[in-house]
C-alpha cells in the first residue's frame, strides 16, 4: 500500500499538470480505495470529496462505479457522513444490486444498522416514488393519499433506516436491499 501510494501521487501530478480531468479524477478514486483499504477513511473521503468536485459538474459515474464494491462502501461512507451526499446517492444507486449488496457484507455494522423494525408495504411504496424523485403531492396523487400522510410515512421511514434526507434513505434502502434500480 505504501508503494502504491507513492506511485499514485506521482501519477496524479502528472495527470494534474497534463490537464487530463478524467485520469485525475480515476487517480483520486484509487488513492481513495487505498487510504480506506489503511484505515484511514477520513483521508480517503477528502480525497473522493476532491473527485466528486471534478466529476459531478462534468455528470461522471462509470468511473466510481466501475471500482466495485469497495467504492460502493466508501460512497456509502461518504453519504453517511455528510460529503456530498446528492451526488454519492446517485453514485450509489448507480451501483447494481448485487455490488451494493456486496459492500453492505464488507462493511463493518454501525450502529443501528440493522433494521429495528422494518418497513411496511406502504412504507416501502412511498420509498420507491421517492426514489423515482416524485414529490410529497405527486406520491399522494399516485397512492390516493394526503400529502400530510406522505410526510407521516417518509418521516417513519427515516426513523427506520435512521437518515436524515431522501438520497440518504434511497442510498441506505438499496444498501439494505429493499429497493433495487430497475
Amino acid at each position: 500500500l505504501e508503494e502504491a501510494t507513492g506511485l499514485l501521487q506521482n501519477l496524479l501530478a502528472s495527470a494534474e499538470a497534463g490537464g487530463r480531468t478524467a485520469k485525475v479524477i480515476e487517480i483520486l478514486n484509487l488513492q481513495a480505495l487505498v487510504m480506506q483499504a489503511r484505515g484511514e477513511t477520513d483521508k480517503a473521503l477528502h480525497a473522493l470529496g476532491h473527485a466528486f468536485q471534478l466529476a459531478e459538474p462534468e455528470g461522471f459515474f462509470r468511473i466510481f462505479v466501475d471500482e466495485g464494491p469497495p467504492m460502493a462502501h466508501l460512497l456509502y461512507e461518504a453519504l453517511t457522513r455528510g460529503v456530498a451526499p446528492g451526488y454519492a446517492g446517485r453514485l450509489l444507486a448507480a451501483f447494481p444490486s448485487q455490488e451494493r449488496e456486496q459492500a453492505d457484507s464488507v462493511e463493518i455494522p454501525a450502529p443501528g444498522s440493522e433494521l429495528v423494525e422494518p418497513l411496511s408495504e406502504r412504507e416501502i411504496d412511498v420509498l420507491e416514488y421517492i426514489a423515482m424523485g416524485l414529490t410529497n403531492r405527486d406520491i399522494a396523487a399516485r397512492l390516493y393519499l394526503s400529502q400530510n400522510t406522505v410526510k407521516v410515512h417518509t418521516r417513519n421511514i427515516y426513523s427506520k433506516l435512521g437518515v436524515n434526507s431522501r438520497t440518504q434513505a434511497v442510498a441506505r434502502a438499496m444498501v439494505l436491499g429493499i429497493l433495487t434500480s430497475k
